[in-house]
């Protein structure tokens, strides 16, 4: 029942680690130890209570179970896929010293899939009477503040520039890690809680943040991410061919969501690739190439294995489906023909050498577009363009009752870490209202 989702997708973008049973998952849970001082939990970025859940899971109470993951995630199945947890959870588990740690992420993948298949937890409603609130993208941290904002009475708009929510996990993500139905579903999930989604639409052109306060909104969290990749200064960047990984992993997303076809997808089937850079974003580009019909793909990195940035499993799962790495490697120059991509050139420790290559992804890091900020009066940003905020009220800016949190403060961290971010936020953001208002009352 759980891999029905797998058994209907196309091949090449089939997803790749297949959830467990519901046998598998309840003998994986009776292996937790259920440790009086867990490591796991300290291991986790927003303290999951790891034993907790797995607990309840081990009797076969999942509907328990959910209710614990609920306490802390709005995004359950979406982190029991994607998160680091060699890194968190599962790598501080006790029995990870014998080399065998409890499967935490799959664990959560588990109740939160069974949980919505089966329908079982249905969240009750809470009046939203305690101020409105605006939120200004719908990636991990946008989602969850709206999540949690709106299971404490407030009013959540959120304001997405792309024609579906879900952000850098609908666009950025690939398929085969991250299905685009589970990120529906858990939209529709927070959706159901009374937010409201409103997509297609691009602040700081259609809206800004200064009309968003003069009319309605009690405050507004600024949750936009990190789009605007960052490049390389080498000749012949400008080269046709030479792109950007995070418009290819778009377009690609695109396609297999039937929003455009293959011709419009920038990779033609038989094409050598070289990915610049070895954080997990160039894996799953390598990765997204190879399911696109590229011949050779070819990660280019700088400095060593040792110092790739990429978590260890991504990287070997890239080494077995037949990407190559070129370490060590400085990209010098990107060679070209009547304006078009032939080849390039690198240095690594034999020396200078010409590579021929049909087509470049460049995945360097990506920072904070400026479209919002530059519309809003007040809004500071640091000499690289993030976000500046306090801790007091957690998360505000420098513009009263304007709120950022995640990858648009920070440099990009990953799901969690964006949601941990957040939830502190959604925090800082209702003990702002309230205050507001009470002053207001008093006055």
């Amino acid at each position: 029942m759980y891999n029905e989702l797998n058994e209907t997708k196309a091949s090449p973008f089939q997803e790749v680690n297949i959830g467990y049973t519901t046998k598998e998952a309840i003998n994986e849970a009776k292996r937790c130890l259920n440790c009086k001082n867990p490591l796991c939990v300290q291991g986790c970025p927003i303290d999951h209570n790891i034993p907790g859940f797995i607990n309840q899971l081990s009797m076969g109470n999942i509907g328990a179970a959910m209710q614990i993951l609920n306490e802390k995630s709005n995004l359950p199945a979406i982190c029991g896929r994607v998160c680091p947890h060699e890194k968190q959870c599962q790598g501080h588990c006790i029995l990870n010293k014998k080399g065998n740690p409890v499967n935490v992420g799959k664990l959560e993948r588990f109740i939160a899939d069974f949980d919505s298949n089966m329908l079982l937890t249905k969240e009750k409603l809470v009046p939203k009477n305690r101020g409105k609130v605006a939120v200004i993208g719908s990636g991990p941290a946008g989602l969850t503040v709206a999540g949690d904002l709106a299971r404490q009475g407030f009013n959540v708009v959120v304001f997405e520039w792309q024609k579906e929510p879900g952000g850098v996990l609908m666009y950025g993500i690939p398929e085969y890690r991250l299905p685009k139905e589970i990120v529906r579903r858990e939209v529709k999930k927070i959706e159901a809680l009374g937010v409201t989604f409103i997509n297609d639409c691009r602040v700081g052109d259609q809206i800004t943040v200064d009309a968003m306060l003069e009319r309605e909104f009690d405050a507004v969290f600024i949750g936009s991410g990190t789009s605007v990749p960052k490049t390389l200064t080498v000749p012949g960047i400008t080269l046709y061919r030479v792109l950007q990984s995070s418009y290819f992993l778009r377009m690609v997303s695109l396609y297999n969501s039937g929003g455009i076809n293959r011709a419009a997808v920038p990779l033609i089937e038989g094409e050598e690739v070289a990915v610049i850079g070895a954080g997990n974003v160039a894996m799953d580009t390598a990765r997204t190439a190879i399911r696109m019909g590229a011949k050779k793909v070819n990660v280019v990195y700088h400095r060593t294995i040792e110092e790739m940035p990429a978590l260890q499993t991504e990287y070997n799962e890239a080494v077995e489906e037949g990407v190559n790495f070129l370490w060590e490697t400085n990209t010098l120059e990107f060679v070209g023909e009547n304006n078009t991509l032939k080849a390039i050139r690198v240095e690594d420790p034999e020396g200078e050498k010409l590579i021929p290559m049909n087509r470049v992804l460049i995945a360097v890091g990506s920072k904070p577009a400026n479209r919002i900020v530059s519309t809003s009066l007040g809004i500071e940003v640091n000499e690289v363009g993030y976000v500046i905020t306090k801790d007091l009220p957690y998360g505000m800016t420098t513009r009263k009752g304007v709120f950022a949190g995640g990858d648009v403060v920070h440099t990009p961290q990953t799901v969690v870490l964006a949601m941990k971010e957040a939830k502190m936020v959604s925090k800082g953001i209702a003990q702002y209202v309230d205050a507001v208002k009470l002053l207001s009352l008093s006055e």
